[in-house]
């Protein structure tokens, strides 16, 4: 499961949903149980359709599930594409049960033909308006950072060319979101999922970052990226800590929960805890399993590897 396919379908659910209305799920809360209680070292946040068998459809009621089931973050991929009457209806949900907003996707990403690698001038410009439509999102949803994606490499430049352009387009970009207290968060992509865009690695985030400088301008670590891309995942976090701002997740292979593939997340969140991390770390994979069982081993997949 790549990152279009988590946008098109977190669309498509809230599609399904519909508007003001208040399903099964959230008429059985007592009002009294609004205070979720904290039941994670970290603020893991997981994405719409997650617990849809437990919460049905509505993003209201999925919403309240992940607070009962002591979540206190989330992360939608396609906010930025919703309707904004959800959109406050969402980011009122998330006030009341004292969940945070993570990523949105701010831009189009060009996954085939170069965009920001390219130094073109009037892509520069479509991805700087586009941020500064997401300005306005982040603001509606109370988010604090969106993600975003350098596109597809620009095979007819030099990279020390094309790193150059890449600069200069963050550069204007955080001219816009500094004056909000809004990060954009670079995400690099591995190269099987996504073969042929611009970032990839860690130490190229870090790089950008570092010239880029500013507060508005750091880095999304994903760990099953990196992990696919590079390895070395605690050596990584801990080279290019001060420029993470953002955490995502998906055990390797299959990009499903935690304790399904091969990284040790017991080991991976227990370093990121002891880093002082009170950022989000973003639930970016499937349910390896169907239905309410699937659900479950989610969570309980969390809880495993969150004890330490």
């Amino acid at each position: 499961m790549n990152r279009r396919t988590f946008v098109k379908q977190n669309i498509a659910a809230s599609a399904l949903a519909g508007l003001g209305s208040v399903g099964a799920y959230a008429a059985n809360i007592s009002e009294n149980n609004f205070s979720n209680q904290k039941k994670f070292n970290l603020n893991y946040a997981p994405h719409l359709g997650m617990f849809r068998e437990h919460a049905g459809d509505n993003p209201i009621d999925q919403l309240n599930f992940m607070a009962d089931e002591g979540f206190t973050a989330f992360e939608d991929n396609g906010m930025k594409g919703r309707d904004k009457a959800l959109q406050k209806e969402m980011a009122a949900t998330m006030a009341k049960r004292n969940i945070q907003m993570g990523v949105f996707v701010a831009h189009t990403i060009y996954w085939t033909k170069p965009n920001l690698a390219s130094g073109d001038k009037n892509l520069r410009e479509e991805f700087l308006k586009e941020v500064r439509e997401s300005v306005e999102v982040a603001k509606r949803v109370n988010a604090k950072w969106m993600t975003v994606v350098p596109g597809y490499i620009d095979q007819r430049q030099n990279m020390q060319y094309q790193t150059a352009h890449v600069i200069e387009s963050l550069k204007r970009a955080t001219d816009i979101l500094e004056p909000h207290n809004l990060t954009m968060v670079l995400e690099p992509l591995n190269f099987r999922d996504h073969p042929g865009l611009f970032l990839s690695e860690s130490p190229q985030a870090y790089q950008i970052c570092k010239a880029v400088d500013s507060p508005s301008c750091k880095i999304l670590f994903d760990v099953y990226h990196q992990q696919i891309q590079e390895g070395n995942l605690i050596p990584n976090i801990e080279a290019t800590w001060d420029e993470i701002a953002y955490f995502q997740v998906g055990d390797n292979p299959g990009r499903k929960e935690p304790t399904t593939g091969e990284i040790n997340y017991k080991n991976v969140f227990k370093f990121i805890h002891s880093k002082g991390f009170e950022g989000i770390v973003g639930m970016e994979h499937g349910n390896s399993k169907k239905g309410k069982e699937g659900e479950k081993a989610v969570i309980e997949a969390y809880k495993h590897s969150d004890n330490f």
